[in-house]
């Protein structure tokens, strides 16, 4: 859930509901979503006016790394979504491994299910329509991996099938440790990335 300070930044921002949902009083949903340049440039703005707090609590919804999130909400006031989008590119190239895996411990295994609703069930969509053969793969292939690399499988999942998901994992069981970490280390930027983009609608 948004912060309320987003909601109080200016009286004449959107309301601001979920991450990823910005609603203008009286506009259809199918009206939102043509995002104009006008409504972007607000609610970047409502972010960069947030307190300090109530930014980086947000932040931790796209990457739950305390460095990452402090790192970008003390980077404000972005002037558009290019200096943010290279803000958080710069962060997260200093996160060291233990910051990683802080993030990575937010996440659900590949295949699990997830409350409905939230970020996690969006983006693993694929898996949880898999067929039922694929999901016991996934299932095994989770605890695999898991043993090999000491940390869950994690892949941006969104747009992917639980089949695209599950050749990726078998796939990158072949990687030594430090491949492998830096695969996590791009797919965790992937997803830190998309989940800014919907909570902010850059």
């Amino acid at each position: 859930m948004f912060s309320e300070s987003y909601k109080t930044a200016g009286a004449r921002l959107p309301v601001i509901d979920s991450i990823g949902a910005y609603h203008v009083r009286g506009t259809a949903d199918w009206m939102f979503r043509m995002v104009s340049p006008g409504l972007q440039e607000s609610t970047l703005a409502a972010f960069n006016a947030a307190l300090p707090e109530a930014a980086e609590r947000d932040l931790l919804g796209c990457c739950a790394s305390g460095s990452f999130a402090k790192a970008i909400a003390e980077g404000r006031p972005y002037p558009g979504p290019t200096a943010l989008q290279t803000a958080v590119d710069t962060a997260f190239s200093s996160l060291s491994w233990d910051d990683i895996v802080e993030s990575i411990n937010a996440h659900p295994r590949i295949g699990d299910r997830v409350p409905a609703g939230g970020q996690s069930a969006d983006e693993q969509s694929g898996a949880a329509s898999a067929s039922d053969r694929v999901r016991q793969e996934l299932a095994e292939g989770n605890l695999v991996y898991e043993r090999r690399f000491g940390h869950v499988f994690l892949i941006c999942a969104s747009g992917l099938s639980g089949q695209d998901m599950l050749d990726q994992l078998r796939a990158r069981l072949g990687n030594d440790t430090d491949t492998e970490r830096a695969v996590v280390r791009q797919e965790l930027l992937k997803i830190a990335r998309l989940r800014l983009t919907k909570l902010l609608s850059l």
